[in-house]
């Protein structure tokens, strides 16, 4: 009797076993992802070009209804509008020209080969100023940037350039000094201003005045600094001693602790001001020009400098500008804005835009941007999503849909906006540095050289290109296009207020921007998905009853917002659904 009281209690676990199986749901596939790179490391690893798994999400039952009352189609007003009609801008509401600028950042050796010889040169880019600013304002074809940064340009012996061998003399592979002054003025007529790197931190060995520094008694000995013994960043001379080069042996470092150093540093710079006619300098590693002790970095003695540097060039001429390069978290990097330099780029910034791009979800976007705009006066760093010294920004997203959020959260934010060369058609490419410096990709048949370029072209250039994406709406480049023109058009995107919008669910991803009589807001879908129920609210803001939406990016029918009465809303739904990594760019006005 025993037996068969066991064996039906084995018979009935077993059933409950099976029905419990078949009753559980599966567990939820968990997407990998690469950790974020962090903004020390000089060489971030790009990640991974396949999707991680996607959870699949329960269906939403019922869309969450909301009150809201359709809106009457309008058109967008342009609300001082700039950089279209070939003036050069000069700075909305108070602010720095550089505010109403978008730069473009420009390696010559790659970008157009004028004479067949397979290396880029001024005159090739001269040919090709028309697609980056025709200065006509009836046309949509050029790109719309208004202000160009060139990697070093003087005479070097190296193909990138950072190490300088004649401060005062365009480097002859790309031309002649002559050739940099009609570049100043076909750029200028299409109202775009041009900076060119300023390697200040050191020079080449091969600078004559290194190798008479060389010598123990030359007048040039201590432009240089020198050790009867060697260490970390500390390189032997063939004629006895070392000398420090941070980066690398044939790059001494200067000494700025002699003032004739500073002296001629300070010419150089005015020579380039008042000879050459450029518009400022994008300033290279300046974090570490003066060493103290064993501080390679960030030293009181290089602030102190740069406060001299500043009310230097600013004397020269009061519009020069200077954005530059102090690669550190942003507490640090704000240090050196407020008569020091003009701005710096964003690292930090630039990492998290990248990040949320890529996972899908903010993170710790809207934390990064709130500490960005509360370290520095109102606009005055410089946004950025990669550079010649970073993987490319197509190469570190899963799709091309990435890479537009990307740059729609890069240029509808505040700052200065910087964009490499290529990104604005998803050019690929990771280290080795040479594999982010490839030349530019202008036709299916590569289209920079009509010899053998200096370097290969990626891979996908028969199918990543100018002259393709150039007629496809939902190419890259014209996203980035569109995305100009709104800058351009629209003060509130260039110096407006930005205030960060709650959402749900977190997937979407929305800010507004505002300045007196626009409103703009901007919603972004980081997901592959449409997502229709979903709802902003922001608690106070500058929206008011009779202000009306019209679309600047984005298609459907708008809603209006419930406003309340602290000029924001409780629960608001624009436009329903929102397409997978849709960008919407909404404008109120009176």
């Amino acid at each position: 009797m025993l037996k068969i009281v066991r064996c039906l209690s084995l018979l009935i676990c077993l059933c409950l076993m099976a029905a419990c199986q078949r009753s559980t749901p599966a567990a939820l596939p968990t997407a990998t992802l690469p950790a974020a790179s962090p903004t020390s490391e000089p060489s971030p690893t790009p990640r991974p070009t396949s999707a991680p798994p996607t959870p699949t999400l329960a269906p939403t039952a019922t869309l969450r209804p909301l009150n809201l009352t359709p809106a009457q189609p309008r058109a967008p007003q342009s609300v001082i509008p700039v950089g279209m009609d070939g003036r050069l801008v000069s700075g909305t509401a108070g602010n720095p020209w550089w505010n109403d600028t978008v730069f473009y950042e420009i390696f010559v050796r790659s970008f157009y080969d004028s004479d067949g010889d397979g290396i880029g040169d001024l005159n090739g880019l001269i040919e090709k100023l028309d697609y980056l600013n025709d200065g006509d304002p009836t046309t949509t074809t050029d790109l719309g940037i208004t202000g160009i940064w060139l990697m070093p340009i003087m005479k070097s012996p190296s193909y990138h350039g950072y190490d300088v061998t004649d401060y005062y003399t365009v480097n002859p592979e790309y031309g002649t000094n002559a050739d940099f002054k009609r570049l100043m003025e076909e750029a200028h007529k299409r109202g775009i201003y041009v900076i060119i790197d300023l390697v200040l931190n050191h020079t080449s060995a091969q600078h004559p005045w290194f190798i008479e520094a060389q010598d123990p008694n030359s007048e040039r000995r201590d432009w240089y600094l020198w050790n009867e013994t060697g260490g970390p960043g500390w390189h032997r001379s063939p004629n006895g001693g070392y000398y420090f080069g941070l980066f690398w042996d044939q790059m001494p470092d200067l000494n700025y602790n002699n003032p004739a150093v500073t002296a001629e540093m300070l010419n150089v710079t005015r020579f380039w001001l008042e000879e050459m006619g450029v518009d400022g300098f994008r300033l290279d590693a300046i974090k570490h020009l003066i060493e103290e002790g064993t501080q390679t970095e960030n030293t009181p003695a290089t602030l102190r400098w740069f406060e001299t540097f500043y009310d230097f060039y600013k004397s020269v001429n009061p519009h020069a500008f200077t954005v530059a390069e102090v690669w550190s978290p942003t507490q640090t990097v704000a240090k050196y804005t407020g008569r020091k330099v003009d701005i710096c780029f964003e690292f930090d910034l630039a990492e998290a835009i990248k990040d949320s791009a890529f996972r899908g979800r903010p993170a710790g976007l809207m934390l990064t941007q709130e500490t960005v705009i509360a370290a520095y006066p109102p606009g005055q760093y410089a946004t950025f999503l990669a550079n010649h010294d970073q993987s490319r920004t197509r190469s570190s997203m899963m799709n091309d849909e990435q890479a537009k959020i990307a740059a729609t959260l890069q240029l509808t934010f505040s700052g200065v906006p910087f964009i490499y060369y290529g990104e604005e058609i998803g050019m690929q490419g990771a280290k080795p540095d040479e594999n982010i410096r490839r030349p530019m990709q202008w036709t299916p048949e590569g289209g920079f050289s009509t010899g053998t370029p200096w370097r290969g072209y990626h891979e996908d250039y028969p199918t990543r290109n100018v002259a393709m994406q150039n007629t496809a709406p939902d190419s890259i480049l014209n996203h980035y296009r569109t995305l100009i023109a709104l800058r351009n058009h629209h003060a509130a995107l260039r110096v407006g207020e930005w205030k960060p919008v709650k959402t749900d669910p977190l997937t979407v991803y929305s800010y507004i921007r505002a300045v007196e009589g626009e409103v703009i807001l901007v919603v972004v879908n980081l997901s592959g998905k449409p997502i229709e129920d979903y709802t902003l609210e922001l608690a106070e803001g500058p929206f008011t009853a009779q202000m009306q939406p019209a679309f600047l990016m984005g298609d459907g029918v708008l809603s209006m917002p419930p406003v309340n009465a602290r000029g924001g809303f409780d629960a608001y739904r624009p436009v329903t659904p929102l397409l997978p990594y849709g960008s919407l760019v909404i404008q109120f006005t009176p």
